[in-house]
């Protein structure tokens, strides 16, 4: 495994954490884990604009965003099932680069199409903060910006590239962060151009069998 680079403090990157060979093999999951729980298209709360990124959710939790606002729920808000479990190669991940006793809740699969974008935002829909963001990306390269808890604060851009993975913990758990780019064409490893971006999260506190005395 490539060593980690710090990118900011808690800010953690590993280039290529994941090979060609696990990166294919993990496609071919998401396309299982996407037939079962299609991606929809998620709207802001109060106006209902509709985000550029497509979305869907594996693991106990998906997080869903509607004109009542951002939560976690159980289910998928189109078709009332379950969403798929996670693929063990996720859950792997998690347990090499988190560092964290704390088992994921939810994986957020976010779709890019090739002028799709996220602005500037934080992760804080969760109730445990003390747990990291992890995320991995398959497909096109993107431009990730980070910056830190203030709106306002400098920025800083990384080209994130098929395999990659990210880490956002300590002081930069709730750094902002978005997607400025798409870069089509960086990759083959997907059947068309865009990204996946996979982020897992921790949702809620510990509950009593997670205690350790």
């Amino acid at each position: 495994m490539a060593a980690a680079v710090e990118i900011m403090p808690g800010c953690h990157y590993w280039p290529g954490w994941l090979d060609r060979a696990g990166q294919e093999a993990l496609a071919d999951e998401l396309r299982e884990v996407l037939a079962a729980a299609p991606l929809f298209t998620p709207r802001m709360p109060r106006t209902g604009t509709p985000f550029s990124v497509r979305i869907s959710s594996c693991g106990p939790l998906g997080w869903v965003s509607d004109v009542t606002g951002y939560r976690y729920q159980p289910t998928h808000p189109e078709t009332g099932e379950a969403w798929p479990p996670m693929p063990a190669v996720l859950t792997r991940a998690w347990a090499e680069l988190a560092s964290t006793p704390l088992a994921p809740e939810a994986c957020l699969i976010n779709w890019y199409a090739p002028g799709a974008r996220m602005g500037l935002h934080q992760d804080r829909d969760e109730e445990e903060f003390s747990a990291p963001v992890l995320s991995l990306s398959l497909g096109d390269t993107a431009l990730f910006r980070i910056g830190g808890t203030a709106r306002k604060d400098p920025t800083r851009s990384l080209r994130l590239a098929s395999g990659d993975a990210l880490l956002l913990s300590g002081p930069a758990r709730l750094a902002f962060h978005g997607i400025d780019r798409i870069y089509p064409g960086t990759s083959t490893l997907l059947k068309q151009p865009g990204r996946i971006n996979l982020t897992l999260r921790r949702v809620h506190p510990a509950g009593p069998s997670e205690i350790r005395p």
